[in-house]
């Protein structure tokens, strides 16, 4: 019988030019999260207002911009655990394809560029995008460490992502969508840490250190009840939310 081969990790750095490697130290993969910003435009039909289109892209571009600060201090904070993981050894920091005052300088100017034109934009909006940034830090320094505060961490990340872009435009955000959107990145989170734990089995621990404090169990009872009540919401929301139309069509997507 044959055997699948996994790919072999690599264990060089990878020889790269200096735009490539700064490309991929921003992590324009994980850009995609900040798309939450554009549901305060979508769900209060100003999709015709230019002036709101604008906005709201500048709000994500402001987002982009902080999680790539964020990502670059993370990496600059777990510098020695990294170098000694098998892949994130691999990324550029940790393989000295940038050094580490580079790092700072350039999550340095991200935020010098972003928070400045969050507040131009809104002070409400600038206030969102701050405590954002504050969130993302005491979990990458502590909260990932401190069980269920790891994925509650994560939730609000994308709920304050749902929040900036309502307040960007400026229009009332529904309450119910607001928590549809905590509950479903419960959701995501809880998910991710079954997978790592199922995945990895006895070498959990070694790869996120908080996983020592989760079960299968626990997490699996978790999901149960983050989904039932993410459904509920939702349904909830579809028709008695007062930012959807009267003739409640929002309850054929249920």
């Amino acid at each position: 019988m044959s055997t699948i081969e996994r790919p072999p990790i690599r264990t060089e750095p990878p020889k790269t030019s200096a735009v490539t490697a700064l490309v991929r130290e921003l992590r324009p993969k994980q850009w995609t999260k900040n798309l939450l910003v554009f549901a305060g435009l979508i769900f209060s039909y100003n999709l015709r207002e230019s002036g709101a289109i604008w906005k709201t892209v500048a709000a994500f571009m402001i987002f982009c911009a902080v999680s790539s600060a964020s990502y670059v201090i993370n990496d600059l904070a777990d510098l020695e655990q990294d170098r000694q993981h098998p892949r994130k050894r691999l990324r550029p920091i940790a393989c000295g394809a940038i050094s580490e005052g580079a790092g700072w300088a350039i999550a340095a100017v991200l935020l010098l560029m972003s928070l400045p034109t969050a507040w131009v934009l809104s002070p409400m909006f600038f206030g969102v995008v701050t405590t954002y940034f504050v969130i993302v830090q005491l979990y990458s320094f502590h909260l990932k460490h401190v069980v269920l505060l790891d994925v509650f961490s994560i939730a609000a990340g994308f709920v304050l992502r749902a929040v900036a872009g309502a307040v960007v435009i400026p229009v009332r955000l529904s309450a119910w969508l607001l928590l549809c959107t905590m509950l479903a990145s419960l959701f995501l989170a809880l998910a991710k840490r079954r997978h790592e734990l199922v995945l990895l089995e006895d070498g959990a621990a070694s790869h996120r250190r908080i996983l020592d404090e989760y079960s299968t169990l626990f997490l699996d009872q978790m999901i149960v009840t983050v989904t039932s009540a993410t459904v509920i919401a939702y349904s909830i929301y579809t028709f008695s939310a007062g930012t959807l139309p009267d003739d409640q069509s929002m309850m054929l997507t249920i």
